[in-house]
């Protein structure tokens, strides 16, 4: 009997295997080891494809914003903006543990990148100026981010006497209350947008 064939590994099977890891147990599992066991070979196999954790998370990055499908050309400006925002939040939250990994690093990804491109010629064309375009789309990933992550915030209080009235919201959060955020948020974003352009777009108003 001749030996068994190698496993087939390549780039994108990396990736893969990379991003089920991350979904399953969280962005802590992620290893070249624990990505090279899932694929039935051995760590250091993996670096004749890539050259470390840091290019697994950037892949995992391209894997999911290419989930995305985000669609810029939606007319008028604010409704590409709702469209996107909903697009991205809805592709992290199916990805959540992935999330503090988009944290982790600045944007690398072709994908990511043109996201950004686009989402910044689309608010040119709406007559934005540029030094606000990275604060627009800064302010709604700022939301989406925060709203598609499954983590809690650690609350260090003190006992229970020392603790003030009237904090059952903190202490006792709705289930849904990431969703009533993004919503709330979303909306207040919108519209205060919309307001800021329609004052820079007045003669004579200042930035």
């Amino acid at each position: 009997m001749g030996r068994p064939a190698r496993p087939l590994v390549t780039k994108e099977r990396i990736m893969q295997a990379a991003l089920a890891l991350v979904d399953e147990e969280g962005p802590d599992a992620l290893s070249t080891p624990r990505v090279a066991a899932r694929l039935g070979v051995k760590g250091p196999s993996l670096y004749n494809h890539v050259s470390g954790r840091g290019e697994i998370i950037d892949g995992i990055c391209e894997l999911i914003v290419a989930e995305m499908d985000l669609d810029m050309t939606v007319r008028p400006w604010t409704a590409a903006l709702d469209t996107w925002a909903r697009r991205y939040r809805a592709v992290l939250t199916a990805h959540a543990n992935a999330v503090p990994l988009f944290r982790s690093r600045p944007p690398q990804s072709p994908s990511a990148l043109q996201g950004y491109a686009d989402a910044f010629a689309m608010l040119r064309t709406a007559g934005w100026p540029e030094e606000y375009l990275l604060p627009v789309v800064h302010a709604v990933e700022s939301l989406i981010i925060a709203t598609a992550s499954t983590e809690e915030r650690p609350h260090d209080l003190p006992a229970a006497a020392e603790l003030p009235p009237g904090l059952d919201p903190l202490l006792n959060p709705p289930p849904d209350h990431r969703d009533r955020t993004f919503e709330l948020g979303l909306a207040a974003l919108l519209a205060g947008f919309r307001e800021t352009l329609e004052r820079l777009d007045r003669p004579g108003s200042a930035g």
